[in-house]
């Protein structure tokens, strides 16, 4: 079977899912979107991704990407108008991601369920995630962005997660000393292209009609 768009599984909420739709819509491109709910998984998502875990992109050839960070990486690849894979900062932004990945993503998830996790304190997970906070706004002290004074990949590939840290509670997030990760953060939360990232879709049921996303794009400036 082929078809001319892409097609996303994708969840509103998941930081991965959000990091991916950010690649999209930096990427000026549209997919087939097909939102679902973790709890009730459709099977046509489960036939191509066995692991069930979101977002998941089906190319039009049947290729099938399954990570989150492969598919930002393949949007922009197809194209980059924002400039976002500047090779000036490539490096560094692959670092800082795999920082996010591999390290604050442990505590960051610790943090956020620290009732299911007892052997440290919910406190003590909050600090153990701030060391990454902490690298972030050193960067940010220098700049408006991650690595410079345009956004990069470093950007979208993170910030999903940093809102969820900040999410698990609020008060005690912009009561922390990192003003200029707050600021950061802030920003992004009213970004126009964030705001289109989180817009609601009803869950996918494979009698609906197409929903094509983004619907229409918005000037980031």
């Amino acid at each position: 079977m082929t078809f001319s768009y892409p097609r996303l599984y994708s969840f509103r909420r998941c930081p991965y899912a959000m990091r991916a739709r950010l690649g999209i819509l930096f990427a000026e491109l549209q997919v087939v979107l097909r939102e679902i709910t973790l709890k009730n998984k459709p099977p046509q998502m489960l036939a191509i991704s066995p692991k069930g875990t979101v977002p998941v992109l089906q190319l039009a050839d049947g290729t099938v990407i399954e990570e989150s960070r492969e598919i930002m990486m393949w949007a922009l690849t197809q194209q980059d108008p924002h400039g976002l894979r500047d090779a000036e900062t490539l490096h560094e932004a692959n670092a800082l991601i795999d920082k996010n990945d591999n390290e604050f993503k442990y505590w960051l998830d610790r943090y956020k369920y620290a009732d299911r996790h007892l052997k440290m304190t919910e406190v003590e997970y909050r600090q153990k995630g701030e060391v990454f906070l902490q690298t972030l706004e050193e960067l940010l002290t220098k700049n408006p962005y991650l690595l410079g004074e345009s956004i990069t990949i470093a950007d979208i590939g993170i910030m999903p997660f940093i809102r969820q840290f900040a999410h698990v509670n609020r008060d005690v997030f912009y009561r922390l000393p990192y003003p200029n990760l707050q600021r950061w953060l802030q920003d992004w939360l009213n970004h126009p292209l964030f705001l289109q990232a989180m817009t609601k879709f009803e869950k996918w049921q494979a009698e609906d009609d197409v929903v094509v996303f983004p619907v229409a794009f918005i000037d980031r400036h």
